[in-house]
């Protein structure tokens, strides 16, 4: 089985590709020793045609492959898109427009959370994938016809799939659903890595204002460390380490070498000085301009109890409606809407509002209430016998289920 590892070759075979209202694509890459994943191997297919590019190529110039990626003419299905498009805007620059994400069409036809691409390509196609290659070092060369068969497959059994869930959307009526999930997709913010923001990936452990300053500091210097040498965060610090550092605020190397977290001879680095440098800079830092810690919204009394209650209305509506719970509200969100009628959520907007959200706020206020019909949880309008429950829910969901078999 040929790779593509010329330019020539890659031209022509995006100009092939691109005689087609949708191409599937997939990635393979490797990130473990890098901050930026190396693009190893790229699978593009349509109805007629699927290539393998070997991106490590030498003197290949991924621009066709770009050019068919800009082309709006034509959608571009990925599976779990965000870290194949994290890497063709790392590479490209830009963000590849219309996108299908096949994983989260499925869930919103109905196959749960966050399907895997072999059970679903099992459930839609009834083929089962080889995944006796899922461990590859898609970096080696050359690579096995098993192995390539493995990456080939991503976009070619890809194709039925996304037939299959385009048919499925369009009878539920559903494909501004999925419009929704990929707004979020589309955005450039998504994939910028911004070295200011990088403090907030962190599960914070401080208490002070100036610990924090100091940790913001440490972060920032951290992102642009790893960005530019490209390697791993904690190839540069640990996270351990900057925490120790923002609580103790060594301000000499000798300080910082005491430090349990810091390897022995670290402060002889010229790292050392980076890093002192930020806590001197975050100590320098004016009272009133200190960040203030992020507190979390204190819950009102019962606040535990209405989200358990929220669950369970999530999970009944979600299974009614054959669409993954996921797609439809998250423990956040259940959370601020039992804090207030007000929350800024998703699942108060738009579709999510009109199939949960509604229902959600007049459970809280008591307008509805849950109740058993048999081994069914079913919605009960307050005052309502339970044996007229069951009519009730069909008039109100249109006298049909919309789950999709699986």
């Amino acid at each position: 089985m040929k790779m593509i590892t010329t330019t020539q070759e890659l031209a022509q075979a995006c100009a092939k590709l691109a005689n087609s209202d949708f191409v599937t694509v997939d990635t393979e890459f490797l990130r473990e020793t890098t901050f930026w994943p190396k693009l190893c191997l790229i699978q593009i297919a349509n109805p007629d045609y699927a290539v393998l590019v070997d991106a490590l190529a030498e003197d290949l110039d991924l621009e066709p492959f770009f050019a068919l990626m800009r082309n709006t003419d034509i959608v571009k299905v990925f599976h779990a898109a965000r870290q194949d498009i994290e890497i063709i805007y790392h590479l490209g620059g830009f963000v590849p427009s219309p996108l299908f994400d096949s994983q989260v069409a499925a869930m919103v036809c109905g196959f749960g959370d966050s399907v895997s691409y072999d059970q679903l390509v099992s459930k839609v196609t009834g083929e089962q994938i080889d995944k006796s290659s899922r461990f590859t070092d898609w970096s080696r060369r050359p690579l096995t016809n098993k192995q390539l068969a493995y990456a080939l497959a991503d976009v070619t059994f890809l194709r039925d799939v996304y037939l299959f869930l385009k048919k499925q959307l369009e009878q539920k009526g559903r494909d501004h659903w999925v419009e929704d999930e990929m707004a979020t997709l589309s955005s450039v913010d998504t994939y910028r890595s911004d070295p200011a923001k990088a403090w907030q990936r962190m599960k914070l452990r401080v208490r002070k204002p100036r610990d924090l300053a100091v940790l913001k500091e440490l972060a920032f210097w951290r992102e642009q460390e790893a960005q530019k040498r490209d390697i791993p965060r904690n190839r540069v610090i640990k996270d351990d380490a900057i925490f120790e550092v923002a609580t103790q605020k060594p301000a000499t190397a000798e300080a910082l070498g005491h430090l349990r977290t810091i390897p022995r001879g670290f402060e002889r680095s010229r790292h050392a000085e980076d890093i002192l440098n930020a806590v001197k800079r975050a100590m320098a830092a004016p009272e009133d301009e200190l960040p203030e810690i992020p507190r979390g919204r204190p819950s009102p009394d019962g606040a535990s109890a209405a989200v358990d209650l929220l669950k369970v209305l999530l999970k009944m509506k979600s299974e009614s409606f054959g669409v993954a719970p996921k797609v439809v509200a998250t423990v956040d969100d259940l959370d601020k809407i039992a804090s207030t009628d007000g929350a800024d959520v998703q699942a108060l907007s738009g579709w999510r509002r009109e199939l949960f959200g509604d229902d959600a706020l007049r459970l809280k206020r008591g307008e509805i209430g849950l109740a058993f019909n048999g081994r069914q949880v079913v919605i009960c309008e307050q005052g309502e016998p339970v044996e007229r429950v069951e009519n009730t829910s069909r008039r109100r969901s249109g006298g049909k289920s919309s789950k999709s078999k699986s």
